[in-house]
């Protein structure tokens, strides 16, 4: 069994920073591929990017050069590093577990999730 629960979140001005994090336990997560996604309200769930279980990372076009992926394995944390927020950036963010070899940003291949933390960006 997995568990993944978020934090970080909260309501910035656009230009801001946050850092998310997501503690995970269980014994597929550390050595799994994980990701963060957001939902906001109306629109579908996306993909932020993704870690494999190597460190390699990537994200999304809309995103790149402003958001960073990272974990710490001793920790147990994934985080997501947030600069240069935009209003288009509100949403729920969650991160997630895909018990998988395989590894990418696609929120139907993802198996476990958390329970998210709102990022509200403010113009």
């Amino acid at each position: 069994q997995v568990q993944l629960v978020e934090s970080g979140g909260g309501s910035v001005q656009a230009g801001g920073s946050l850092r998310l994090s997501c503690i995970y336990s269980g014994n597929r997560a550390g050595t799994s591929c994980m990701g963060w996604f957001r939902q906001a309200p109306g629109k579908e769930r996306e993909g932020v990017g993704s870690i494999n279980t190597y460190g390699r990372t990537s994200v999304a076009d809309s995103v790149r050069g402003r958001f960073t992926i990272s974990k710490d394995k001793a920790k147990n944390t994934l985080y997501l590093q947030m600069t240069s927020l935009k209003p288009e950036d509100t949403a729920m963010y969650y991160c997630a577990v895909r018990a998988s070899i395989f590894c990418d940003h696609a929120p139907a291949n993802f198996d476990y999730w958390g329970q998210g933390t709102q990022v509200t960006v403010s113009s």
